[in-house]
């Protein structure tokens, strides 16, 4: 079944303060469809305008996935999983179309272990990925008009699928396993070691460490902990108080499987910069 993503109004998990970024560009959502359901979570479009002189830096904590993407003022990349903080800044006129892979998707799009690729930038192509990346950007480049990001996203959609019909199947097979088991890690709240997830998917601690190196580039337990800290990002979005009626931090440390609300603040202080209670603060109201 295709998972249709939600705007960002609705989840800005890893959206380093999501309302800024939604005064200086459109960011829309697109489902993936087709052979790539479920190995693509989901594309995404950006568009911008910024007055002559003006720029936007804007800070993401990246989901366990990578992103494919081809834009208006960069060459193609592929961004592999990244497990800092990073930076993106764009200025002028321009936009961007990407692909951002389910954990574990990456491995049905390319044949070296994906774990090769972690916190690794290389261009979109061959030898990393089956494509003709300059057709691939002259095509994208060449659309205009009021529908351009539909049909930049067909495009793209479109080159990704050629590559999974290409690949090979089992490989394609094994990707999917770690994507179910990484959507196991993303929702189920019980799970909190990798020992958890092997007892829900039934594949031993061992096979689910070697599998996710091949295809997610990370190891279970870094993708359990990564959700609750995009969720931990996601509460704080809300405010304060929307947090003292749920419990307030220590609830949610808890909830989210931290041994105590010390914990869960240095965490986020490392990944976001300030601590919960800071970035809660800097919403708007």
């Amino acid at each position: 079944m295709t998972r249709t993503p939600r705007p960002v109004e609705e989840d800005a998990r890893g959206i380093v303060d999501p309302d800024v970024l939604r005064r200086r560009v459109v960011l829309t959502r697109y489902p993936a469809g087709g052979v790539l359901d479920g190995l693509v979570d989901r594309f995404w479009t950006v568009r911008w305008g910024l007055p002559p002189g003006t720029s936007h830096t804007q800070q993401v904590l990246t989901h366990p996935g990578a992103n494919l993407s081809i834009a208006s003022d960069a060459p193609p990349l592929l961004h592999g999983v990244q497990r800092r903080r990073t930076d993106r800044t764009v200025k002028g006129e321009g936009w961007a179309v990407a692909a951002m892979t389910a954990p574990g998707g990456l491995g049905a799009l390319v044949e070296v272990p994906v774990h090769t690729l972690t916190d690794r930038v290389v261009p979109l192509g061959r030898p990393a990925v089956d494509l003709d990346a300059d057709a691939l950007t002259a095509a994208v480049r060449g659309i205009a008009g009021p529908d351009a990001d539909e049909r930049r996203v067909e495009v793209l959609r479109a080159a990704l699928a050629g590559i999974v019909d290409r690949a090979d199947a089992v490989r394609v097979a094994a990707a999917r396993e770690v994507v179910a088991a990484g959507r196991i890690a993303e929702a189920d709240r019980s799970v909190r070691r990798v020992e958890d997830l092997a007892a829900r998917t039934g594949i031993t601690v061992r096979t689910l460490q070697r599998l996710f190196a091949r295809h997610a580039g990370v190891s279970p337990t870094w993708v359990v902990r990564r959700y609750r800290l995009l969720e931990a990002g996601e509460r704080a979005r809300h405010g304060d108080d929307a947090l003292r009626a749920a419990g307030g931090w220590a609830a949610l440390a808890a909830e989210l499987g931290y041994s105590d609300q010390a914990h869960l603040s240095r965490d986020f202080r490392v990944h976001f910069g300030v601590t919960p209670s800071e970035y809660a603060g800097r919403q708007p109201s």
